[in-house]
């Protein structure tokens, strides 16, 4: 019982500081951003939460197909394919130089520490 009683104080502390600093965040967005853009960033503004829904996405493009939008449609798709395609390569790129350098890394490491073990 006190374990629970616990960890609930302990849960509502934390639930305390992250509205603090939700609302610090958004105090520092409102004093950068730009007003039409104050919105969109925090999740709050007019079709924000449209923007994120992937069937709202697949029916704009339905009603683009159906008013004769067809050709746009496609470029933007293969447009949008391409750019995932090379988005994807670039990541495993990425963690392929980034496994390189934690292996020369531990190779230093190690050579460092056999050669101050012969001194």
């Amino acid at each position: 019982m006190m374990r629970s009683s616990e960890l609930e104080l302990r849960r509502q502390a934390l639930l305390a500081r992250c509205d603090a600093q939700r609302a610090e965040l958004s105090w520092r967005l409102a004093h950068i951003l730009p007003a039409p853009l104050r919105g969109a960033a925090s999740g709050h503004g007019p079709g924000s939460s449209a923007a994120r829904h992937p069937f709202a996405w697949l029916l704009a493009l339905g009603g683009l197909l159906i008013f004769g939008r067809g050709r746009e449609v496609l470029t933007a798709l293969v447009w949008a394919r391409s750019a995932l395609g090379l988005l994807s390569r670039g990541a495993k790129l990425v963690g392929r130089v980034s496994a390189l350098r934690a292996r020369r890394a531990g190779r230093g490491k190690s050579l460092l520490s056999a050669l101050r073990r012969r001194r």
